[in-house]
Order: structure tokens, then C-alpha cells, then sequence
């Protein structure tokens, strides 16, 4: 399966994608349900205000969460789709133990992430070949099912892999 994203492309959906603060307010509400914006704060109290502010930004201009009248930030189509990736990506490097036997569940997308990068740029798009040396030929081949999730994601939000910066909403 080929990718139509440039080098540029790539690194800018993986660091979008990445982002410890994103994976928070995203897993949190797909875990939990709509977060009203003024308990954000209380319901993630390890994130900064700038943090929150920058998530909650961030998802609403890739089309990830929005305000539901009389209950919150609640997930699209597009934002339960990458809690779903997310769980998918935390499965396989749970299951091959990596960054490490335990750690943090945002450390271990950001890990997945980072190991599949390379194969959706165009240059790289035939595949995991390479990852086997990192990671031994039987967790490269399961990380094929992961990559498929995320191609398949990116293709239907390639919002995500444009580099622009979101308007602050006031």
C-alpha cells in the first residue's frame, strides 16, 4: 500500500499525531465522553493551560473534537477513528514491549509513531522492510496491521498531514 505524503508531510502528521496532549484529550474523551471546556483543566490536571488550550485548538482545526451544545468537547467520526488507532498502536507495542516492558500509554504511540514514519513517506512506501532490524522480523510483520490503520486514517483526514498553525478559537 503506497502513500501519497512527502517526507514533510509525514513528519508534520506524526508530530501532530504525537502530541502527549493530543493523545490525552482524545483517549480521555473517547474513555470518558464529552469534557465541558471549563473542567477541562480538572479532568486533565496534568496538562498545562497552554497545553489544554493547544489540544483543544489543535483538535478542532484537524476536525478531531467539537463543541456539543449543552455537553462539551465530544469526538467526530475522524477523532473516534484515532482513539481507535491509538488503542490499535498501545496493543502492539504492549504486546512486543516497547519503549519498554511499562510505560506511559502517550510514550508508546509516540514510539509506534516514530517506527512507521518512514514508511508513509513516497520515497519509503514500500512498507516495514527496514523495521525489522529495529524491532525483529515477527513484530515488524505485526506492525503491518497498525500501518494499514494509519494509512487508511491519514487518507481520510489529510488535514492532518498539512502544515498550518490553527486560529486560537475565541
Amino acid at each position: 500500500m503506497s502513500t501519497p505524503f512527502t517526507p514533510a508531510e509525514a513528519r508534520h502528521a506524526v508530530e501532530l499525531l504525537a502530541s502527549r496532549s493530543l493523545i490525552r484529550l482524545v483517549t480521555e474523551i473517547d474513555d470518558n465522553g464529552a469534557i465541558p471546556p471549563r473542567r477541562l483543566a480538572g479532568t486533565l490536571p496534568d496538562l498545562s493551560t497552554h497545553q489544554l488550550r493547544s489540544a483543544s485548538d489543535t483538535a478542532r482545526a484537524h476536525g478531531l473534537v467539537r463543541i456539543a451544545p449543552g455537553s462539551g468537547l465530544e469526538l467526530t467520526d475522524g477523532g473516534m477513528e484515532l482513539a481507535d488507532l491509538y488503542d490499535a498502536m498501545a496493543r502492539w507495542a504492549r504486546r512486543h514491549a516497547v519503549p519498554a516492558p511499562v510505560c506511559e500509554f502517550s510514550r508508546r504511540i509516540r514510539h509506534v509513531l516514530d517506527l512507521l514514519a518512514p514508511s508513509l513517506t513516497t520515497e519509503h512506501g514500500d512498507g516495514l522492510a527496514p523495521l525489522s532490524a529495529v524491532t525483529g522480523a515477527g513484530a515488524a510483520a505485526d506492525l503491518a496491521r497498525p500501518r494499514t490503520l494509519l494509512i487508511q486514517w491519514l487518507a481520510a483526514n489529510p488535514q492532518v498531514a498539512r502544515a498550518f498553525e490553527p486560529e486560537p478559537v475565541a
